[in-house]
């Protein structure tokens, strides 16, 4: 249980936040309020953008739970590109006004990661998952599996942050990452995967459970 009655804000969103109200705050004193009041909307907007709530972790065993805020736009049979195997790939797509934290969606080890500078197209599309810029994390769990989480950039979203290496520990829920302003997070999953969620459904962070791991023999 958070010990923080008000949701947090991230520290990425920190320096926009200032400029923005400050800027706000500038047009108010020498313009006056009416001359202010897009300015004001355009602060709150970026205020709620980076809002950064804690989240309860669920206690069931071998979830998966969901690495972002946003909608399922994916849940199909693919190849996974990074571990060079076939999985089950469960993507959920983020737009302004979601939750742009990033979260680990298991408990488990750091085993590699990669940077792949791409395209900006619209990352609800499904060939944004191998042509846009994306950071993937390959995370081995405690009993065995292997994950692949994916951070895509979007349309707008120009700045893909991955705050870990290669051997650090994950725990399920733990903060991640960032994408600023709309993207998308792809998890490749082992085939044998329960997957709990379907194509149109709304998820959030940490709390919605996309699939359970069946235990590695």
């Amino acid at each position: 249980m958070s010990n923080y009655p008000h949701p947090l804000i991230a520290r990425e969103g920190w320096p926009f936040i200032a400029t923005a109200f400050l800027i706000a705050l500038l047009v108010n004193i020498y313009a006056g309020f009416l001359w202010a009041i897009f300015f004001w909307l355009v602060a709150f907007f970026v205020l709620q953008f980076f809002r950064d709530p804690p989240r309860e972790v669920p206690s069931v065993a071998n979830a998966v739970l969901s690495p972002a805020d946003g909608r399922i736009v994916s849940v199909e049979k693919v190849y996974d590109p990074y571990l060079k195997r076939d999985a089950v790939k469960v993507s959920v797509f983020m737009n302004v006004f979601n939750v742009h934290s990033n979260r680990s969606p298991i408990d488990g080890d750091v085993q590699n990661k990669w940077y792949f500078p791409g395209k900006f197209i619209n990352a609800d599309l499904p060939k944004a998952s191998l042509e846009n810029e994306r950071s993937a994390l390959w995370i081995k769990a405690n009993d065995g599996s292997d994950v692949t989480c994916v951070q895509v950039a979007g349309l707008i979203a120009k700045r893909i942050i991955c705050n870990v290496l290669p051997g650090d520990h994950l725990m399920r829920g733990q903060r991640f990452g960032f994408i600023r302003f709309g993207s998308r997070v792809d998890v490749y999953l082992p085939l044998n995967t329960k997957i709990n969620v379907s194509i149109g459904d709304k998820v959030h962070a940490t709390t919605t459970v996309l699939a359970e791991l069946k235990k590695q023999t």
